[in-house]
């Protein structure tokens, strides 16, 4: 099969192009890219049988690359550094998808699918169901929160964490701006997503893909926003299990 790699870090496309060499037979990467707008052109010029592609690049992200190409028969394997981000919605759709650093065992899984993949005469169908799912989870989410004789809506992805605060609750955001909600937090809880936000603590729930780092020894985590927002004992097996998928 001949590959392309699509990555805005340089050092991405070095550790996967060694990883891939293992495998001359049936591989081999005839391009790479760092810039997504020179990718586009090179894909519809080279009409590569597979393309690895990093789906969170500053310039441009996968889906929005896949959208605007013309050639569209390859089969896509979704490279990323977190876990969180569109696995669920990716991974019944793409051939597979590797998590960076790329690991020996994960690119030999995915080299057995591509195998079995690379008899069929068309990978459009493939494709086409990788780039629909990318469009749901690359699609606007907000979520609808009344607030003093007013809906106000919310994109899930500005939430940073909720806290209780008896009757009601406080909704942080990335901003920085605080929103008093007239929901008590259990309400809340029912509102978000569960796939994106999990309550670590009775007066707490956090948006998963803003936590930085557990302190196990303190017993509490560090989100995006710096703040440092307690868990409770008998939620650290469950939140632990949550991050691992």
């Amino acid at each position: 099969m001949r590959a392309i790699i699509v990555d805005d870090e340089a050092a991405a496309i070095n550790s996967l192009s060694w990883e891939l060499r293992k495998y001359p037979d049936f591989i081999s990467v005839i391009e790479t890219f760092t810039s997504p707008k020179d990718a586009i052109s090179g894909i519809n010029y080279l009409k590569p049988d597979c393309v690895f592609l990093d789906i969170e690049m500053p310039e441009m992200s996968g889906f929005s690359l896949l959208d605007k190409l013309e050639y569209r028969n390859f089969a896509i394997v979704i490279t990323t550094a977190y876990n969180q981000y569109a696995i669920q919605a990716i991974k019944e759709s793409a051939v597979d998808y590797l998590l960076k650093p790329v690991d020996q065992d994960d690119i030999q899984g995915v080299i057995e699918k591509l195998k079995k993949l690379n008899g069929q005469q068309s990978f459009q169908h493939q494709f086409k169901q990788t780039f629909e799912a990318l469009s749901r989870a690359s699609a606007p989410q907000l979520i609808q929160i009344p607030v003093s004789g007013k809906i106000l809506f919310l994109r899930l992805a500005d939430i940073v964490y909720c806290e209780s605060d008896g009757n009601y609750s406080k909704v942080y955001l990335e901003s920085g701006e605080q929103v008093l909600v007239s929901k008590k937090l259990k309400e809340l809880e029912e509102l978000l997503p569960a796939r994106l936000f999990f309550r670590i603590h009775n007066s707490f729930i956090v948006h998963l893909l803003k936590v930085d780092e557990y302190i196990r020894n303190d017993g509490y985590l560090v989100l995006s926003n710096n703040s440092k927002i307690p868990i409770s004992r008998n939620k650290k097996d469950a939140f632990l299990h949550r991050m691992a998928q």
